[in-house]
């Protein structure tokens, strides 16, 4: 099975502009994120719509291609990336994995955890969830909750606790079931990727603004698989900051 790597990295980020190019020890942050990358995949890009991005990627010695700026969501530079790549290198690929550009600690156990959900030829889109061991993420509306049958396949996503435990107080209910956070990693079966860019939103992902319930929605088999390694992004200069006095950088 052949599987493409592609981290998306916009310029214009309102909390953070320029935040792919935010200097993390030396070395620019998509230099940290395609570095971890390339530990488990053979073929990774870095896809934006920006020259300065660009020319720092292929300063590291890094791939990138140049994408459209019309795009109204990650995925949407993703599929039309994927397309390019698959172009420019003449081969067909199997699976499509969205590395975001903002998570510079991603583990390669993470990527390799997504790519064995497509030993299941049911899989069409594949995402990674975390165990919740702190009652206080269960209702954080910041922090989206899944649920999943008993083969791990996602069942619903929401941004409220899931699932309810009725007639009990809140601060018991982590020990009265089982909750896991989305870790937001996804991978994608080629022909399903391309596919999914061309449904409209529905009234799931208008309500919850989370854009894994309109595949949902339209009946896309969303395989899960548990990481234990936290995900820790960094989406404006105070994260930036944090994650260097925890002595993470």
């Amino acid at each position: 099975m052949k599987f493409l790597g592609v981290i998306p990295a916009r310029y214009a980020s309102t909390r953070f502009p320029g935040k792919p190019l935010a200097d993390i020890n030396g070395k620019p942050m998509i230099q940290k994120v395609y570095e971890q990358a390339l530990k488990a995949l053979e073929h990774v890009y870095v896809a934006t719509d920006d020259k300065r991005i660009e020319e720092a990627v292929k300063s590291f010695g890094g791939k990138v291609i140049m994408t459209s700026p019309n795009h109204q969501s990650g995925t949407d530079r993703i599929a039309e990336a994927a397309k390019l790549i698959t172009q420019k290198l003449t081969i067909d690929f199997d699976v499509v994995i969205n590395i975001q550009g903002d998570e510079p600690f991603i583990q390669p156990e993470q990527i390799n955890s997504l790519k064995s959900c497509f030993n299941n030829p049911s899989t069409e889109i594949a995402t990674l969830i975390k165990k919740i061991t702190n009652s206080d993420e269960i209702f954080d509306p910041n922090k989206v909750k899944v649920v999943t049958a008993k083969d791990n396949r996602a069942l619903y996503f929401s941004r409220s606790p899931i699932p309810f435990v009725r007639a009990e107080n809140q601060e018991k209910w982590i020990n009265k079931n089982s909750f896991f956070k989305h870790i937001g990693m996804y991978a994608y079966r080629f022909d399903t990727l391309m596919r999914i860019t061309q449904l409209e939103q529905g009234d799931l992902e208008l309500s919850e603004s989370l854009e894994q319930l309109r595949w949902l929605e339209n009946g896309y088999w969303i395989q899960t698989e548990i990481t234990e390694h936290e995900s820790i992004g960094i989406d404006t200069p105070e994260d930036l900051m944090r994650v260097k006095e925890m002595g993470l950088l």
